[in-house]
């Protein structure tokens, strides 16, 4: 009788969890269905079109298409409606003393939900102006953050070592840090999803163009007056609004507010991020690629080249590592791409130890931070004023 009780209670036990994990599976189904609206040819060419071209006009965008001008419009600001995309006015911050990139990625026990573990780090971490975009899922995240000196960081990644030790949720790994000083680094790609799109939506017949020049290429330090720091730090806060909403809030005329952000890009303290909604578009997959070189063979730029497929949307590369992140639309992507990279490292000769790789499923994922860095403008702004 006891026999039974114990197989009875297993057989129930086993039915709730199916019944979980299958509710949980229909959810994520129906989820995607809800969120995914395939996008017509015209709709995936304006897309891919403002991702790679975020700063010329409809006019010269419809030109590049080969698309009426009307249909263009059109199209674009349904896609935006729709939520198919966020525009960011990115601030190139090391022109005005920002000294590194830093990629930090952590591996957790899972002692605690993700919810829970990123209402804590939003209270504790996330709040730190450096950080401006955190990805968590499971028992693992990382963060990439802009800082003006090595001391910031390292703080941030003391308080959070601290934060999660006490809570348990680090048992063997610390939180390993990745820094990319821009004196001796190269940030290869920086959230430039057009190679991605091209690829993605197969559109080999766009006109060809010039590549996008690669970010964080000069250091020089660059000087703003205090009525260009005030338009400056408006505009990176509010991305989307125009010239004349800007002047409003800071007082100056609509043709001044003009020039200053001509001025902006011109000299590369600004530019226009494009950020597509992946997990809208059916992709399921981001990869996260941190490669330690061999110390004897650092690899050239050709070979560095290779690694930045176009499924490659951040690529940061110091001589001797190198952190990437990757979309993929299905694991089998994934897969391929990630067997590609290995064997070319290792038929190079350029490990110094298998890379340490980790996946994030966009259906299960939290971004909890998204290009949020108009609180270190501010700051950086305000200390130099």
């Amino acid at each position: 009788m006891m026999n039974f009780s114990k197989i009875l209670l297993f057989l129930l036990k086993f039915i709730a969890v199916f019944g979980e994990k299958r509710k949980l599976f229909m959810d994520i189904i129906h989820q995607r269905t809800v969120n995914q609206t395939p996008l017509n040819k015209n709709e995936k060419k304006v897309l891919y079109g403002i991702c790679k071209h975020p700063t010329i006009t409809d006019s010269e965008l419809s030109e590049i298409l080969q698309m009426k001008l009307s249909t263009l419009t059109s199209i674009k600001r349904r896609l935006a409606a729709q939520g198919y995309y966020k525009a960011c006015l990115f601030p190139f911050l090391n022109r005005l003393g920002c000294e590194l990139l830093a990629v930090i990625y952590m591996q957790y026990n899972p002692v605690i939900p993700l919810k829970q573990r990123i209402d804590i780090t939003k209270q504790t971490i996330e709040v730190f102006d450096e950080i401006f975009y955190s990805v968590g899922e499971g028992e693992k995240g990382f963060s990439l953050s802009l800082s003006q000196n090595y001391t910031n960081i390292g703080r941030i990644n003391e308080i959070r070592t601290e934060t999660f030790g006490k809570l348990g949720l680090l048992e063997k790994e610390y939180p390993r840090e990745v820094i990319f000083p821009f004196e001796t680094s190269h940030i290869l790609q920086f959230f430039d999803f057009s190679s991605f799109l091209q690829a993605l939506f197969n559109l080999g017949e766009v006109k060809k163009t010039k590549t996008n020049p690669a970010p964080f290429r000069d250091n020089t330090p660059a000087k703003l007056t205090s009525k260009e720091k005030k338009v400056y730090t408006a505009l990176v806060e509010n991305p989307t609004i125009t010239t004349q909403q800007i002047g409003a809030l800071v007082n100056l005329s609509r043709h001044t507010v003009a020039r200053m952000k001509k001025k902006f890009f011109k000299e590369g303290l600004l530019k226009m991020l494009i950020l597509p909604n992946l997990k809208k578009l059916g992709v399921e997959i981001l990869a996260f690629y941190h490669i330690s070189f061999n110390p004897n063979k650092a690899p050239s730029a050709h070979q560095l080249s290779f690694l930045n497929s176009p499924e490659t949307i951040f690529f940061g590369s110091r001589r001797f590592e190198a952190v990437l992140l990757s979309a993929y639309r299905t694991y089998q992507d994934y897969k391929e791409d990630e067997l590609n990279k290995i064997r070319f490292l290792k038929g190079n000769t350029l490990l110094s130890s298998s890379p340490f790789i980790s996946t994030y499923m966009f259906d299960c994922m939290e971004i909890i931070k998204e290009f949020d860095v108009s609180p270190l403008v501010r700051k950086i702004i305000t200390n130099n004023s």
